[in-house]
Parts: structure tokens; C-alpha cells; sequence
């Protein structure tokens, strides 16, 4: 099982509620990442106990450059950002180096995976 991890407890309000729904990341995760893949979204720091939000299914994966990004795929990522600057300087941050509109990143949407307890396979079939 994968994991999406984020950083940062900011982003823990934005996830339960839906309204976080994509990443960006750095490189190209494609060959991590597949459509129809199910991962885990955790919170927590890298070597550090990680709060497990909710199971998802990876929906989509699309590598291209930093500066082909569209305002939707932004807002997707993190909805207080409108601009592309805000992501480059966002990335910059979280990867501890210059990111550039060139850079390569990956657009990975995700959607929860809604788990109703009591219901096994073949119950939603009567």
C-alpha cells in the first residue's frame, strides 16, 4: 500500500472536507502513482509518527512542466492559491530548493474512497 503524505497539519481541514482533491509533486511519479491505485492519505512529518485521514483512489496522473499547470489543477492542490507563482514558491518550500516554471511535476488527483461499515460484497446487489 502507498501513501499520499502531506507535510503540513494545514492541509488536514482542506482533505476531510473535499476541498483538497490533487498534489503536485516534483518529478515524474507516474511509475509510483497509477489510475485505479488505492493509497493511503496520511499527515506527518518524513521519520515521524503519520495520522491516517482516509483510504483514496489515485483518479489520474499527469506529468508536464511546472508552467502548464491550469488555474483549476491549481486550485485542486491547495484552494487558496490562484496564482502559479504561489505553487513555485509553495514547491520551493516543501523541496528545500529553487523550483522553476520549468520543472517537471506530476498532477496527481485523488478522490476518498467512502467506506460504509456493516456492508460487504454483494450487499448493495438486493
Amino acid at each position: 500500500m502507498y501513501a499520499l503524505n502531506f507535510y503540513s497539519p494545514l492541509f488536514i481541514d482542506q482533505l476531510r472536507k473535499g476541498r483538497k482533491t490533487a498534489t503536485i509533486r516534483l518529478g515524474d511519479k507516474a511509475g509510483k502513482y497509477r489510475q485505479g491505485q488505492l493509497v493511503w492519505v496520511t499527515v506527518g512529518h518524513r521519520y515521524g509518527p503519520r495520522q491516517k485521514l482516509f483510504t483514496a483512489i489515485i483518479d489520474a496522473v499527469t506529468v508536464k512542466p511546472l508552467r502548464e499547470l491550469t488555474q483549476r489543477e491549481i486550485e485542486r492542490d491547495n484552494p487558496e492559491f490562484r496564482l502559479i507563482e504561489d505553487t513555485v514558491h509553495f514547491l520551493s518550500q516543501i523541496y528545500s530548493r529553487d523550483v522553476s516554471l520549468d520543472d517537471q511535476v506530476s498532477f496527481i488527483h485523488f478522490s476518498e474512497v467512502v467506506e460504509f461499515p456493516g456492508l460487504g460484497p454483494g450487499s448493495l446487489d438486493r
